[in-house]
């Protein structure tokens, strides 16, 4: 049995250490001397001075180094949401993060503030919802690759047997990698979504789970972070999970999502929809091919459902992923494009019943992870469906939802819980739940990657498309344009900090430059304001004078021109005024 995780502790602060005591008390304490770093367990002997403040923390997600030196990270609140496998799971409602020093005066004013904005980057990032974690299950992990573990591999720390992948706080336990003795102390977490919720059908009761897990290589924003790098790992990587559990009887399909595998950007630059771009010069095919391998190792077979447009900005990008996958050609990669926008215009949404039709033999093929309670293994999930749109967000929230729910209907016949002639559709509670946790999943992995809810969740809420829909999508367009332009910047520096895609390194702000102080461009703030000088004098001509003479209406067509004129001047440098990442090599697009 793997090392469990100490479920409640006690930190004591001192001016020197940080002292960890386990609720309940098992002797033992954590001690980190907050002037060298020096982690080591010791016997509780009464060092704990009486003097030291103590508070009640839920686990320890690591520590950072931000420019005052260490920074330790800890969970103060969590949420009980219910239990998978009959461990419980947690929601983290909040966090803190303390600083090992207790002082800013070795550092300069400018690295006082720039210091000011790691902490507040990482507080963003860590509040970016949802974290979730368990004492004793280990999340990052589907029930079929749990099944699979080997007794000796279970035996080792939940963090170190963690999928990597997924671990969302791997970088902030880097500092205890060789302190195999206090990894009880530790909390491994992972990011995206997860609901549990229990139901019955006919006095047969049953507990039904979705859980998606972020992937934390190439994480980032919306439009800052596209595509493949060179190890094969793409954006925006989710793997979500379906599980039923009944009397000991267990059941899990897995999908995953993630942006097209080649080298491509669509970098902000103020217009509502940039142009989605190839990349030069880069190695498409191998990179695709790393990819491609990797999923396969890790979850057999692979249908690739490309739901982008085949005609327009985004029919480059379909063309040459069909291509790269026909120069890959692996016997266990099937390409299946679907222009989604084409298919399902004027609200025809019934129409995606033909891709799933096109889907449902290879469905039952790929089958899924079903265990009963005497521990015969019924069956193994051989693949899986890779979806994909271009944000890997609202077309392929629709698509995956329908392939769960299929594989939920098999499931609870093979299960004994629904009739054979009988479907999810059929039983009305469930139907409704159904919908709306999916339609939560959906606005989850749309707020962690885009900053806004997803579109088109009123067809998964109710299984209809609607103008009231059409409405928030709208609002919710708008929403993202303005933060993919003026605040994703922060919010993927923050990602990269928390994540350790981003370093602090000794002497930043003294020997070497923080990137913090990157300074903008003189337009930055000249054409906004002259802009809004124009449009103030645009409307007062038009306000206030009692009679519109000739030369009155030459000054509304000369502030008219201006206002026309800066905004086409800023629209033409738009890359200048968005925000960008300070923190990553990202290059504005020339």
């Amino acid at each position: 049995m793997a090392t469990e995780v100490y479920r409640e502790l006690k930190l004591y602060i001192t001016p020197e250490k940080f002292f960890f005591e386990p609720l309940g008390g098992n002797g033992n304490l954590m001690v980190i001397d907050r002037v060298n770093q020096d982690i080591s367990l010791q016997v509780n002997k009464g060092q704990i001075p009486p003097s030291s403040s103590c508070k009640l923390i839920s686990g320890i997600m690591g520590t950072i180094r931000l420019l005052a030196g260490n920074y330790l990270v800890v969970i103060v609140g969590k949420k009980h949401i219910g239990t998978i496998n009959g461990q419980p799971i947690f929601q983290v409602t909040e966090t803190e993060v303390i600083p090992y020093s207790r002082t800013l005066l070795h550092l300069t004013e400018n690295q006082m503030a720039d210091n000011k904005l790691y902490v507040s980057m990482l507080e963003n990032a860590l509040s970016t919802p949802y974290l979730y974690f368990s004492y004793t299950y280990d999340l990052t992990h589907t029930l079929q690759r749990l099944h699979n573990i080997t007794p000796e591999f279970l035996k080792t720390a939940l963090h170190e047997r963690a999928d990597q992948r997924f671990l969302w706080n791997g970088h902030l336990l880097r500092e205890i990698a060789h302190h195999s003795d206090v990894h009880s102390f530790f909390v491994p977490v992972m990011h995206g979504f997860i609901s549990i919720n229990q139901y019955t059908i006919q006095g047969k009761a049953f507990s039904w789970t979705v859980v998606s897990r972020r992937c934390r290589f190439r994480a980032g924003t919306r439009l800052f972070m596209r595509g493949i790098d060179s190890q094969g790992n793409v954006a925006n990587f989710v793997e979500t999970e379906q599980i039923v559990e009944s009397n000991g009887d267990k059941y899990s399909f897995v999908q995953t999502r993630g942006s097209i595998p080649l080298f491509w950007n669509q970098l902000p630059n103020l217009k509502y929809k940039p142009k989605p771009a190839l990349v030069v010069g880069e190695n498409h095919a191998e990179a695709a091919s790393r990819h491609f391998t990797t999923q396969i190792f890790n979850y057999g077979r692979q249908v690739l459902v490309n739901l982008i447009d085949h005609r327009g900005a985004e029919d480059v990008l379909e063309k040459a992923f069909s291509n790269i996958v026909n120069q890959v050609s692996n016997p266990n990669i099937r390409y299946e494009a679907f222009d989604f926008h084409a298919e399902c215009s004027k609200m025809r949404w019934d129409r995606l019943s033909i891709l799933l039709d096109r889907l449902a033999h290879e469905q039952d093929e790929l089958s899924m992870f079903l265990l009963t309670r005497d521990g015969t293994l019924v069956s193994q999930q051989d693949g899986v469906f890779r979806t994909n749109c271009i944000d890997c967000l609202d077309r392929t929230n629709v698509v995956q939802s329908m392939l769960a729910k299929r594989s939920l209907t098999n499931a609870l016949q093979k299960l004994g819980i629904l009739p054979a002639a009988r479907r999810v559709e059929d039983e009305y509670g469930l139907e409704s739940l159904f919908r709306t946790v999916w339609a939560d999943n959906a606005d989850y992995m749309s707020i962690q990657y885009s900053g806004t809810g997803a579109l088109k969740t009123d067809f998964t809420r109710t299984g209809k498309r609607t103008r009231m829909g059409l409405a928030k999508d709208g609002m919710n367009s708008l929403i993202r344009y303005c933060k993919n332009n003026f605040f994703d910047g922060f919010r993927q520096d923050a990602t990269d900090l928390l994540l350790g895609n981003y370093i602090i390194e000794d002497g930043e702000g003294l020997t070497r430059p923080c990137p913090l102080q990157a300074p903008k461009g003189w337009r930055y703030l000249t054409f906004p304001l002259i802009l809004l000088v124009a449009i103030a004098m645009f409307f007062a001509n038009i306000i206030t004078p009692s009679e519109h003479t000739t030369a009155v209406l030459l000054y509304i067509l000369f502030w008219g021109l201006m206002v026309m004129a800066t905004f086409f001047t800023i629209m033409f440098y738009g890359t200048e005024f968005v925000d960008y990442p300070k923190l990553s090599d990202l290059k504005k697009p020339q």
